[in-house]
């Protein structure tokens, strides 16, 4: 870019970029930088070109056929011009002085004022409604930050509910504009969830994860796009009855049926160590799928597996551990010494496992799965007096209780497992 005189004042000169062609029509701008002290121009014109630029880019998003792109492109423009954009009603009421900063600010094109410029200006642009479905597309964008670090199948599990709450909403209310749900539509939407809960024998809990999850969606759109909105979403959920919890295998159950000679053979070689690695590690069935050869360290003094976020998030912060191997745990690694490429990302295994235990008797009731394990081994620390602060270490679980030190270290976790192995 050059910087020349004209006059007494230093304006700054360059060719418009072929990019912005379609929405400037002059092939070469000038621009007065309002001195002249050169020192002074230089230091201007860079910014200068900048505000222009970032003009140019609004009117280019302006032609889109996204109602909100246009939308948001008016309200840069507006900014690139130095103004806060304004609906066309409150452009009206400003001071008189204002308001003919304003109009006098719109360029003419062929004697005309430019009809973009005037619209983001003079707050013609109309902003368009958000809709219930369009929301759930824009809160992928505008949640981004809380998948970072998440694989792809934490993705799936993390979209499927939300998916599915918004897919339920829309069935009994319908696709309503944000600022058009009415504490009605939402008591409808409670109203059917009782009478399903009912007819298919749900838990509370169920409706209350649906109720939360649209609550989510509708919450990050209206505060992130800024729409000022109240939203009826208070005083909505269900009172939890008894929660159903998984029941522990017993350690006769473990012995007698899941470790007898040949009863896993017919799992798979991955599926079968996983099984095994939770017996003496109580580790979540997702955190053991995705152990890799750098997490497995059986030449270590005290053979042992470390859980951390590799390639996914962990579950929370107290999630990262250190587990020493004992048992039938430790002869599982040993097989699979690199982890479990096979399940790394696979949401089969819970499925895979838990089919093959009830069609071949291994599941001690109805109520089991393969979770079932992580409960055993919790159930048997506790019956041998284990510390709760290492029984919550172990488990990856969030102390109730102020944490002091670094924990129990290899040694003495190996000597409480081993205590309690199978």
């Amino acid at each position: 870019m050059s910087i020349v005189r004209r006059g007494s004042t230093l304006h700054l000169r360059k060719r418009v970029p072929l990019r912005y062609r379609r929405v400037e029509p002059r092939e070469t701008v000038w621009i007065s930088l309002h001195t002249d002290s050169e020192s002074v121009a230089k230091s201007k014109a860079p910014v200068a070109w900048e505000h222009l630029v970032e003009g140019w880019e609004a009117r280019l998003a302006g032609d889109t056929g996204d109602a909100e792109r246009r939308f948001e492109a008016a309200r840069e423009l507006a900014a690139a011009r130095g103004f806060r954009y304004l609906p066309a009603a409150q452009v009206a009421s400003l001071p008189r002085e204002d308001l003919l900063e304003r109009i006098e600010a719109v360029p003419l094109r062929n004697g005309q004022p430019d009809r973009k410029e005037a619209a983001a200006l003079l707050g013609g642009a109309q902003e368009p409604k958000i809709t219930v479905s369009r929301a759930l597309e824009l809160y992928w964008t505008l949640a981004a930050d809380r998948t970072i670090g998440k694989s792809e199948d934490q993705m799936r599990r993390w979209k499927n509910p939300r998916i599915k709450a918004v897919n339920n909403f829309l069935a009994v209310v319908g696709d309503k504009a944000l600022a058009d749900i009415s504490g009605y539509d939402m008591l409808d939407f409670r109203n059917w969830w009782i009478e399903r809960m009912a007819s298919e024998d749900l838990t509370p809990n169920s409706a209350n994860k649906d109720l939360i999850h649209l609550g989510d969606v509708l919450k990050t759109v209206n505060k992130m796009k800024r729409l000022g909105l109240v939203l009826p979403l208070s005083d909505l959920s269900f009172k939890e009855g008894e929660k159903r919890s998984r029941p522990p295998f017993s350690v006769a159950w473990i012995r007698d049926k899941l470790l007898a000679p040949g009863a896993l053979d017919g799992l798979n070689l991955e599926a079968r160590c996983i099984l095994l690695g939770m017996v003496n590690t109580g580790y979540r069935p997702s955190e053991g799928a995705c152990l890799t050869a750098a997490q497995i360290r059986l030449d270590h003094k005290v053979p042992h597996i470390s859980i951390e976020p590799v390639g996914r998030q962990l579950k929370s912060a107290y999630a990262r551990r250190i587990i020493p191997l004992a048992g039938v745990s430790l002869e599982a690694f040993r097989q699979c010494p690199d982890g479990f490429p096979r399940y790394a990302d696979n949401p089969a295994l819970s499925a895979t496992v838990n089919k093959y235990l009830r069609e071949n008797g291994l599941m001690e009731s109805p109520g089991h799965s393969l979770y079932s394990l992580r409960h055993s081994f919790e159930d048997r620390m506790q019956a041998a007096g284990i510390d709760d602060r290492i029984r919550r270490d172990l488990f990856g679980h969030r102390l109730t209780r102020e944490r002091y030190g670094k924990g129990a270290d290899l040694d003495h976790l190996l000597r409480m497992i081993q205590a309690v192995a199978i």
